[in-house]
């Protein structure tokens, strides 16, 4: 056993918990070759994972999709992640799973042999968001969504999700909100939400959105706080007309957005079904934790 360190320093590969800098797969994995493999990110507060079971559910259905066997049962799973909780030196931190096809000859069609899938994890810090971000929100630039058909799976091949992050880098702003002939689909990091009338809009799950753990959550704590709740196709317009749109993600968690391709959205401040769901998810939070609501965190 590793001793404990840095949390971006601390690696899983294939049975082993190893320095990161020392972690090596081949050349020829097919992760590498072809993006032929799946990933998730798990938020840890204080030790303890966030909705570890849906974080699990999703992995098993990203693989069963591009028909990988799951090298483990959950609680398999389980103890790859506490492993890696137990072995950081940073409690509150990110772990990313990954689970490629494994090592072979280079050949798009899957190897007639029975592979081995490549399992890699590791740790990194996660700080929550702060006041700032909470009180002034994000901003978003809109653009085509042109990734490909299949978002509903979390796959490692993130070249599409690359490019509409870097438009949004390249803008200056926080994020994309993308569109696809006219619907809004999601973020290029992130799912997005629009608020009109009081009630919160969200994309139905498709495959065209990659379904985030927030999804369930949302309805949740829309449905603890008196919020209408719908899941429909969203048209752009709605969208630039929204009261509040919102972000959300594992480290994001839930962010207001304050300007839409340069313009205020609403009011341009955090308005009233940003603060109660936030107020829901900070109670989350506090309950993992045994915590009161409203004890600093």
């Amino acid at each position: 056993m590793i001793p404990g360190v840095p949390g971006d320093s601390l690696a899983y590969l294939n049975g082993e918990f190893l320095r990161l800098q020392d972690a090596k797969i081949s050349v020829l994995d097919r992760g590498f070759i072809f993006g032929d493999g799946i990933y998730e990110v798990v938020p840890v507060y204080e030790g303890r994972p966030f909705r570890m079971a849906e974080h699990l559910a999703r992995l098993e259905r990203s693989l069963a999709s591009i028909r990988i066997e799951s090298p483990f049962d959950r609680a398999g799973w389980n103890e790859v992640v506490q492993g890696l909780i137990e072995r950081s030196l940073t409690p509150s931190c990110v772990v990313y799973l990954q689970v490629t096809r494994g090592v072979a000859k280079r050949d798009h069609g899957f190897p007639a042999e029975r592979l081995t899938p490549t399992v890699f994890g590791m740790t990194s810090p996660f700080t929550r968001p702060g006041a700032e971000l909470r009180e002034q929100g994000v901003s978003l630039v809109s653009i085509s969504d042109e990734r490909w058909l299949h978002c509903d799976i979390k796959s490692v091949s993130l070249l599409g999700n690359v490019l509409a992050k870097q438009r949004a880098v390249d803008e200056g702003a926080d994020e994309v909100v993308q569109f696809r002939d006219g619907i809004l689909t999601e973020g290029a990091t992130c799912n997005v939400w629009a608020v009109a009338g009081g009630k919160l809009l969200g994309a139905p799950k498709n495959h065209l959105v990659l379904e985030g753990i927030r999804y369930g959550l949302m309805a949740e704590l829309a449905q603890e706080a008196g919020i209408p709740f719908e899941m429909r196709p969203i048209a752009r317009a709605e969208v630039e007309n929204a009261d509040e749109l919102l972000v959300s993600s594992a480290t994001r968690e839930i962010l207001p957005v304050a300007a839409l391709d340069g313009k205020p959205v609403g009011a341009g401040r955090p308005g009233p079904v940003y603060a109660a769901l936030r107020r829901g998810y900070d109670a989350r939070i506090a309950a993992l934790l045994g915590k009161a609501p409203g004890v600093p965190m």
